[in-house]
C-alpha cells in the first residue's frame, strides 16, 4: 500500500470538524430565509415602515454578499480558523441583537451585523475543507456535503422558523443560533487546523471597499428591478456598480498583493466552472420565486404546510451531490456537470406543463428532479474552482464561488421575476372578466396576492372569474420562466461539453488516479495478521 496516499486520507478528526462546519453552513443559509415567516409577527411587534421592512429583509443578504471578497482575502491572510471562530462569535451576538430588538432601526442593524458575520463563515468554511481533505474523491465529497448543509438550511428555515413561532415570540428564530455558535466556538480549536498564506503580504484596504460598493451597487440595482421593475433607478445603481468594479478589477491587476488572483480565470476549467455555478444558481433561485405561491395561492395550503411540502425537493438534493461525487472520478467532472444540467433541464421541462388542476405531485416532483441535477453540478463546480486555486489562495477563491452564487441568485430573481411579471400582467389584462373597474384590475395585475384579495372583496361570481382568471396567468407565467430556464440550462450544458471535454491525456490521468485509489482503498481495508 503506498504510503503517500495513505497519509492523504482523512482521519476521525477530519470528519468530525466537516460536521462542525458544516452545521454552521446551515444556519447562514437558514437565516436568509427564516425572516419570512417571523415577518408578520415582527411587523406587528415593531411596527416598521415599508422602507424599513424592505431593509430588515435585505440588509442580511446585502452584507454578505458584499463582503465575501474582503472575508475570504482576510482569512488567507490572518487564519481561516481565526475568522472562523471571530464570525462565529460575531454571528452569536448579532442573534441575540436582533432577538432581542424592540425598534426596526435595531433589527436592521443587527441584521448587518449577521450579514457581515456570515460572510467570514462561507469562505472560511469552504477553504478549511480545502486544506482538511488532499484526497481528491474525499474532498470532492466533503464539498459535496457542505453544498448539501447549504441548502438544507434554506429548507429548514421556514420550518424551523413556523414551529418556533407556534411557542414562542418571533425573536426566537435568531436565539436558535446562539448553541451552535457557541458549539463551534469550543469545538473549532480542537477539531480545525489554522492555515494562513505564508507571505500575504499588505491587505488591499481601498480594494475591500471597492468590493463592497460595487457588489452592493449591482445587488441592490438588480433586487430594485425585480421589486419595481426596469427603470432608470435600477439601471444607475448597475451601472456605478459595474464602474466601480471595473475600477476593482484594474487595481486587482496592477497592485503587488491583490485581493483576488485574476490568473485564475485565464484557467478555462475555473472560468467556465465559475459562469456554471452562477447560472445554475440563477434558475433554482429565480424560480423559487413561484414556487411557494402556487402552493399557498393556487393549491390553498398555510405558510408551514407549504415549506413542509417542499422539504422533499431539498432532502434529494444529497442525492445528486453523492451521485456526481462518485461518478466523477469514474466518468469525469465535465461529463457529471452535462448529466447533472441534463436532468435538471428535464425537471424544468416538467414544471413547463404545469397548470392549475396540477396537484402538489406534480410541482414537487419535477422540483425533485431539478434539485437532484443542480445539487450535482454545484458539488462539482465547487470542487473545480476549489481546486483550481493553490492552498494559499483557497480563501479568495472560495468567496468568489460564493460571490458567483449569490450574484446568480439575485438576477435570477431579477430576470426570471421581470419576465414571469409582464406575463402575469399581459395574461390577465387579455383574460381578465368583465365588469371590473380600471382600480380593481390594475390591483389585481400587480401581483397574484393582490388579485386573490381583489376577487375577495367582489360579488361571488364575478370574484371567483378572476380568481380563476389570475390563477391561468400566474401558471402561464410559471411555464414560460421553466422554460427559460430549461433553455438557459442546455445552453450551459452545451457549453460545458464543448469547452471542458477531456483529452486523452486528462482521461487517462483521471483513470490513472481513480484506480490507484481503488487499490489504496481494498489495501486499507485487508486485515492486519
Amino acid at each position: 500500500m503506498d504510503v503517500k496516499e495513505t497519509r492523504n486520507k482523512a482521519g476521525t478528526k477530519e470528519w468530525a470538524g466537516l460536521a462542525v462546519l458544516v452545521l454552521s453552513c446551515v444556519l447562514v443559509s437558514m437565516d436568509m430565509s427564516v425572516l419570512f415567516v417571523a415577518l408578520p409577527f415582527l411587523t406587528a411587534d415593531l411596527e416598521p415602515s415599508s422602507s424599513e421592512l424592505l431593509w430588515i429583509m435585505d440588509a442580511y443578504g446585502f452584507l454578505l454578499a458584499g463582503l465575501l471578497i474582503t472575508m475570504g482575502t482576510l482569512g488567507d491572510r490572518i487564519g481561516r480558523r481565526r475568522l472562523l471562530l471571530t464570525g462565529a462569535l460575531g454571528f452569536g451576538v448579532a442573534s441575540v441583537l436582533a432577538a432581542v430588538s424592540t425598534s426596526p432601526g435595531t433589527l436592521i442593524a443587527a441584521r448587518a451585523l449577521l450579514g457581515a458575520a456570515g460572510a467570514t463563515l462561507a469562505p472560511s468554511t469552504l477553504s478549511l475543507i480545502r486544506n482538511m481533505f488532499h484526497d481528491t474523491q474525499e474532498r470532492a465529497a466533503a464539498v459535496g456535503l457542505w453544498t448539501a448543509g447549504f441548502a438544507g438550511g434554506a429548507a429548514l428555515g421556514p420550518i424551523i422558523g413556523g414551529a418556533l413561532l407556534e411557542h414562542f415570540w418571533w425573536g426566537s428564530v435568531f436565539l436558535v443560533n446562539v448553541p451552535v455558535m457557541l458549539l463551534l466556538l469550543v469545538l473549532g480549536p480542537l477539531l480545525l487546523p489554522e492555515y494562513r498564506d505564508p507571505e500575504p503580504g499588505r491587505f488591499d484596504v481601498l480594494g475591500a471597499v471597492l468590493s463592497l460598493v460595487a457588489v452592493l451597487g449591482i445587488v441592490y440595482g438588480i433586487k430594485q428591478a425585480a421589486e419595481h421593475g426596469l427603470g432608470w433607478a435600477p439601471a444607475a445603481y448597475v451601472a456605478a456598480g459595474l464602474v466601480v468594479g471595473g475600477g476593482f478589477l484594474y487595481r486587482q491587476r496592477v497592485i503587488a498583493n491583490p485581493m483576488i488572483d485574476l490568473d485564475l480565470f485565464r484557467s478555462r476549467r475555473f472560468g467556465v466552472s465559475m459562469v456554471t455555478d452562477g447560472l445554475a444558481t440563477f434558475a433554482l433561485v429565480g424560480f423559487s420565486l413561484f414556487t411557494s405561491q402556487f402552493m399557498q395561492l393556487v393549491l390553498g395550503m398555510g405558510p408551514l404546510e407549504s415549506a413542509l411540502w417542499s422539504l422533499p425537493t431539498f432532502l434529494v438534493m444529497p442525492v445528486g451531490v453523492a451521485a456526481a461525487t462518485v461518478l466523477a472520478p469514474r466518468i469525469g467532472k465535465p461529463n457529471v456537470m452535462v448529466i447533472g444540467l441534463a436532468v435538471s433541464v428535464a425537471g424544468y421541462a416538467a414544471l413547463a406543463l404545469i397548470g392549475t388542476d396540477s396537484g402538489s405531485g406534480h410541482l414537487i416532483g419535477a422540483l425533485a428532479v431539478v434539485s437532484v441535477g443542480i445539487g450535482g453540478v454545484v458539488a462539482v463546480v465547487t470542487d473545480v474552482i476549489l481546486s483550481s486555486a493553490p492552498p494559499e489562495r483557497a480563501g479568495s477563491a472560495s468567496a468568489m464561488s460564493e460571490t458567483a452564487a449569490e450574484f446568480g441568485g439575485a438576477l435570477g430573481i431579477a430576470v426570471l421575476g421581470s419576465i414571469g411579471t409582464a406575463v402575469y400582467r399581459t395574461t390577465l389584462t387579455d383574460n381578465a372578466p368583465d365588469g371590473l373597474s380600471p382600480a380593481q384590475l390594475d390591483t389585481a395585475r400587480d401581483t397574484l396576492g393582490a388579485a386573490v384579495d381583489t376577487a375577495a372583496t367582489l360579488p361571488k361570481g364575478s370574484g371567483e372569474a378572476l380568481r380563476q382568471a389570475a390563477f391561468n396567468a400566474f401558471t402561464r407565467e410559471m411555464r414560460i420562466t421553466a422554460a427559460v430556464s430549461a433553455a438557459l440550462l442546455t445552453g450551459v450544458a452545451i457549453v460545458v461539453a464543448i469547452l471542458l471535454r477531456e483529452t486523452a491525456t486528462e482521461v487517462a490521468a483521471r483513470r490513472k488516479t481513480a484506480a490507484g485509489s481503488a487499490t489504496t482503498t481494498e489495501a486499507a481495508n485487508e486485515p492486519v495478521g
